[in-house]
């Protein structure tokens, strides 16, 4: 069914103030997650943050369901946990890896994903490696299966990468990792929202995202899945009395299910904040989602490339709602303040995010603007006269 955006702009109070382009970064709340937050945020004033929580037992635990329910998967393999750089840290780093032992990423790669595999790797011995982008600009899956042997002990992949509308073929890359029995983890921080996601489908055995970005939920949430088949060999990298129990002076045993992940401090506001917004997201349904920002994106590219001395940076054979560009009469910086002040947000990605692919391609720092369900066509004819006054 098609998003009825006349009710989505409705409900979307930031829509009537501003455009609001940087949903890769951090999407406008609908009201029903701003009124949870405030809700419960009221009750933490009214009756104290434990008892608050005691009272909001039910919504906290529903927000293990609705993300459940967004993957396909058992809520036992889930864990909410304050944002996804912390969730893909707990998985990564309860991996053991020895001298010689190889992990696989992609040029994409994120830098914090990054600097954790330099990390390991100075510390253990293990050796990094970049699979090669295909002709279209996305990770390459047949030069990833020539790489593969035994020595191979992880897979790495940036479903979406946070400097393109570029969507790499995950499945197939699932589909290898798992013929060959190597964990295989997916960062969709920038997926999760905008394009559907099944754990099975994708062969996962362990994916992390945020709710900030194209779900539209709080700051401060994020999520982590784990297949059940490796909750009990990931022992997480430390434990605190929410993720193991205590159970004698000189003993302890760890949650059996994906909670041995989480610890017991965070926001509950924002717990339940990210439950509502994933229900709020399989109400307008993920397939519809996927399309309308698919074809947003595509409108935005067609339109830019008919503005003079602008140049589009995205790549792969599939392209989702994040849209990239500079100009080379004004410096990204400036496209950003002029654009800031009409009244239009969008972001910078600096080559520092995305080194390995941005230093190849000789870019220092591009705009970079994330389109949602919710923005118009109207707005992008906006948003096109704008920037041709700003460069001009």
């Amino acid at each position: 069914m098609p998003i009825d955006i006349e009710r989505a702009r409705a409900q979307t109070p930031g829509a009537s103030e501003r455009i609001h382009f940087n949903n890769c970064g951090a999407a406008l709340m609908p009201t029903p997650v701003i009124e949870a937050l405030k809700a419960h945020l009221d009750l933490e004033a009214r009756l104290g943050g434990y008892e608050a929580a005691e009272v909001a037992a039910g919504a906290l635990e529903h927000s293990y369901d609705a993300v459940a329910q967004l993957l396909h998967c058992a809520r036992d393999e889930v864990a909410i946990v304050e944002n996804a750089t912390i969730a893909w840290d707990m998985v990564f780093y309860a991996l053991p890896f020895g001298p010689g032992e190889r992990i696989l990423t992609s040029v994409s790669e994120y830098a914090s994903n990054y600097i954790a595999y330099l990390h390991v790797a100075q510390k253990t011995g293990a050796r990094v490696e970049v699979v090669p982008d295909d002709l279209h600009g996305q990770v390459d899956v047949s030069a990833l299966e020539d790489m593969l042997d035994e020595r191979v002990k992880f897979i790495s992949l940036v479903h979406v990468p946070t400097n393109g509308g570029l969507v790499n073929p995950a499945a197939r890359v699932g589909a290898l990792a798992r013929a060959h029995g190597i964990p295989f983890l997916l960062d969709a921080c920038q997926s999760a929202g905008q394009l559907p996601l099944d754990v099975e489908a994708l062969h996962v055995d362990a994916l992390v995202a945020t709710g900030r970005k194209y779900l539209r939920g709080p700051r401060g949430a994020g999520f982590l899945y784990v297949r059940r088949a490796w909750l009990e060999r990931l022992e997480p990298p430390f434990l605190n009395l929410h993720s193991a129990n205590w159970t004698a002076r000189d003993r302890f045993e760890v949650r059996s299910d994906a909670r041995r992940f989480e610890t017991w401090e965070r926001s509950a506001a924002s717990h339940i904040g990210l439950g509502v917004a994933v229900d709020y997201a399989l109400e307008w349904g993920l397939e519809a989602i996927c399309e309308r920002v698919t074809q947003l994106g595509a409108l935005m590219r067609l339109r830019l490339v008919e503005v003079e001395g602008v140049s589009v940076h995205d790549k792969g054979q599939h392209k989702c709602g994040i849209v990239t560009f500079s100009a080379g009469r004004k410096t990204p910086q400036q496209i950003k303040a002029g654009l800031r002040q009409r009244g239009i947000n969008v972001w910078l990605s600096p080559r520092s995010s995305t080194l390995l692919d941005m230093g190849r391609r000789d870019l220092d720092v591009i705009v970079r603007a994330g389109l949602h369900y919710y923005n118009t066509e109207e707005e992008i004819e906006r948003f096109i006269v704008a920037l041709n006054r700003v460069l001009n």
